[in-house]
């Protein structure tokens, strides 16, 4: 088995820590966060840090990386206090992975990958129309992390849009058949495959499979 130390991480290449580190921690959502500028111009950014923070009220959370250069996608939520979340579908990741390149200001990344915008009454942000699970947020605070410089930024989800039947009797939103996309490190998708559900776990008592 491989071992690293803090050391030997420290020592390896670039490029090659990145993806060791990247990839360490598993699986990691896949979502693309829709704004828009104060002028009009929508942006779209590929994310792979979203992470639920609680449910009531619906919040969410998502790492953004320091802000030593322009972020679009900052300024804009910062300036209109929106933006969306998009799962990323199996049939458009290479879309999706190619909102990180680093365009202009000026120029729309839906328009550029051939990814649509959407939109729904009383929200300013655009939402990804091919995604089948999407989330209109407000803007609720930010963190900045001491150790790196990255922000935590916070955010109450306003509307959340998807196909019932996707749903569950429970609540639960299958994304086996939403088919949305995982990501492995900075550029490996993988598909959502559901392998079991379990009822709720209590000591001295046998793991039951739900139906």
């Amino acid at each position: 088995m491989a071992h690293f130390t803090k050391k030997d991480i420290s020592e390896l290449p670039r490029l090659e820590r990145m993806h060791l580190i990247n990839s360490c921690g598993g699986v990691k959502s896949g979502n693309l966060i829709g704004s828009i500028s104060k002028t009009g111009t929508t942006n779209l950014a590929i994310f792979n840090s979203v992470i639920h923070l609680g449910s009531n009220p619906p919040m969410l959370s998502f790492m953004l990386r320091p802000t030593t250069v322009d972020r679009d996608t900052y300024k804009n939520f910062k300036d209109t206090k929106q933006f969306t979340v998009n799962h990323i579908h199996e049939s458009f990741v290479d879309k999706a992975h190619q909102t990180s390149a680093n365009y202009d200001k000026e120029v729309s990344e839906f328009k550029e990958v051939g990814l649509s915008e959407e939109y729904i009454d009383g929200f300013k942000a655009p939402f990804v129309k091919e995604s089948i699970i999407k989330m209109g947020c407000e803007f609720i605070n930010e963190y900045v992390i001491e150790e790196n410089g990255c922000r935590l930024i916070i955010g109450e989800i306003q509307h959340l849009l998807f196909p019932s039947e996707i749903q569950e009797k429970d609540g639960l939103l299958n994304l086996s058949k939403a088919k949305s996309a995982g990501i492995i490190g900075l550029d490996g998708y993988v598909s959502t495959e559901l392998i079991e559900r379990f009822a709720y776990a209590r000591p001295g008592q046998d793991i039951k499979a739900l139906d």
